[in-house]
């Protein structure tokens, strides 16, 4: 009995260890991020039309950088306001980049927006990079980037991107 009380004890220490091995590395992963109130990391992405977009050729601009997908259903219910957001903001020094990472890339991208009737400033990120520069769990997940480059905030989950106090937010880091 006393031989099975010191294997169980020993065992359940072994997993205490394991457990806390995988803890420090998602944290490391974590630091490796950006995060708020930091420059945002220079990324280039794919525009539907083949050119590429470097992250630090918007500087001057307010930058919404969303990353989606067009099977994701929260994603889909947030385009509207983005498309809205986008019309409003239309002559101001601000410029969205919804950064898909579906991937069936341009035809997945292309396909969507035909048959919704959506259309936002899309890109592609092909081999993931940018995704990953910028530790995305999921989708959507958004940064807000200002006209000096600095990542002022992440946004998780979907989000009204039409309301007043959203465009507010914008409007002001566009001064």
């Amino acid at each position: 009995m006393r031989r099975l009380l010191c294997l169980v004890m020993l065992l359940l220490m072994t997993a205490a260890v394991s457990l806390s091995g995988c803890t420090r590395k998602e944290q490391t992963a974590a630091k490796q991020a950006p995060s708020e109130n930091s420059p945002a990391p220079d990324v280039q992405v794919t525009a539907l039309d083949g050119s590429t977009l470097k992250l630090s050729d918007l500087r001057g601009k307010v930058v919404l950088l969303n990353f989606w997908a067009t099977w994701c259903p929260p994603c889909r219910e947030e385009i509207p306001s983005m498309m809205a957001l986008e019309k409003s903001m239309s002559g101001k020094p601000f410029q969205m980049v919804a950064v898909s990472i579906d991937e069936g890339g341009k035809q997945a991208v292309e396909s969507f927006f035909q048959t919704s009737g959506f259309k936002l400033p899309a890109y592609t990120d092909p081999e993931g990079k940018a995704g990953k520069i910028y530790g995305i769990t999921g989708v959507p997940e958004t940064f807000i980037i200002d006209k000096r480059g600095i990542l002022v905030k992440k946004v998780i989950g979907a989000l009204s991107w039409d309301s007043p106090e959203a465009h507010a937010f914008l409007e002001g880091l566009t001064k």
